[in-house]
């Protein structure tokens, strides 16, 4: 267990969306039974993996503030945050036919206060640690820098279905301001590190093969803000009053369609880069998960657009977008479990190879 990290939390969080956005859908899309049991994997899943990262934390102190210390690997402590948000807005929107309304009321509220605190720190920790301690060289941006400040927009996304369980007033038109602050925390965030990302691709070429699936957590954000503003519209109207619901509905439908397409459109690119890397001999690793929860949150986005315009084609991208997310899933899952029976997804990373030394011989 020396070399769990956190980036092990992806698995929670991309088991987890596949039942809160399967529970976005239209109607009957897919039996609720089979949402149930994704949520009940996700769950089992996160308290294994909290139990055994305290146990990394208890045992291999040394090698966790290695972690911290690590550009590459101390954004992955945001998939922490998410992981938590995404099982508590599991367990409200699915969970709740299981263990009952109140009880995953209160599950989900314990696991969003814990989701936002941690990802507020994360948020603001992380890239603290990458300008005053780590060593960034020139032409490593990464898409994994949005890890961190992503995590605040998942709890933008999902605090709106609490607000309709609070006391009417002030604590329901606080819960929904608080996650507009978060939505616009996050934006700006995800608006600064975007460019230094693009720049990085132009002028350095691809990523390696390794880290090329996460050029999908880009949508991420995109996604996962479109799903925000439209949740927000829909808890409007029980926390605030005058011209303001119909404002954050309009607000919902201009932000979410543009936001939308430039999703697809990235999607796309990130999709012929993976192609590219897979014909270059692209293998398995833990960052195949960055196709499932971004994808995920793209689901929700159309969803969410599908019902505050009635678009058809909304609905339909939604049930197409999920149907890739649930293949991707399948996929990771599969590959994940092969890769924890031969213990091979626990091995100490191999090194890097070292440049060679320059032998340019000096000329008179």
């Amino acid at each position: 267990m020396r070399h769990l990290g956190p980036n092990w939390y992806a698995t929670v969080m991309g088991t987890a969306i596949v039942a809160s956005a399967g529970a976005t859908l239209p109607g009957r899309a897919l039996p609720r039974p089979a949402l149930e049991a994704v949520w009940a994997l996700a769950t089992a899943a996160l308290g294994a993996l909290l139990a055994a990262r305290a146990a990394h934390w208890a045992r291999h102190r040394d090698q966790a503030v290695r972690h911290l210390a690590d550009p590459a690997v101390a954004p992955f402590y945001g998939c922490l945050a998410m992981a938590l948000l995404a099982v508590g807005g599991a367990t409200l929107s699915v969970g709740a036919g299981v263990i009952g309304e109140p009880a995953a009321v209160a599950v989900d509220a314990v696991l969003w206060s814990a989701g936002t605190v941690a990802g507020l720190v994360a948020a603001a920790g992380v890239p603290y640690l990458m300008v005053a301690r780590h060593r960034v060289e020139p032409g490593t941006a990464s898409p994994v820098w949005l890890l961190p400040v992503v995590a605040p927009m998942v709890s933008a996304a999902l605090g709106p279905a609490l607000v309709a369980h609070l006391p009417a007033g002030q604590p329901r038109e606080a819960l929904l301001l608080g996650c507009y602050a978060l939505f616009g925390l996050s934006l700006l965030m995800t608006l600064l590190i975007l460019p230094v990302l693009f720049s990085r691709l132009v002028h350095h070429g691809p990523l390696p093969l390794a880290l090329t699936p996460t050029l999908f957590l880009v949508l991420g954000p995109l996604g996962q803000s479109t799903t925000a503003v439209n949740n927000l519209a829909d808890a409007a109207p029980g926390a605030v009053g005058g011209p303001y619901p119909a404002a954050m509905t309009a607000f919902a439908v201009l932000y979410g369609v543009p936001v939308l397409g430039f999703a697809l459109l990235w999607l796309a690119f990130a999709t012929a880069m993976v192609v590219r890397a897979a014909r270059s001999g692209m293998g398995f690793t833990m960052t195949w998960w960055a196709f499932t929860f971004p994808v995920g949150t793209c689901v929700t986005g159309a969803a969410g657009l599908a019902r505050h315009t009635g678009l058809h084609a909304l609905t339909w991208l939604a049930v197409s977008l999920y149907a890739v997310l649930v293949a991707a899933w399948a996929v990771a899952a599969v590959r994940t479990a092969g890769g924890l029976v031969s213990g091979r997804l626990f091995a100490a990373p191999v090194p890097a190879p070292r440049a060679p030394a320059s032998t340019t011989a000096r000329t008179r």
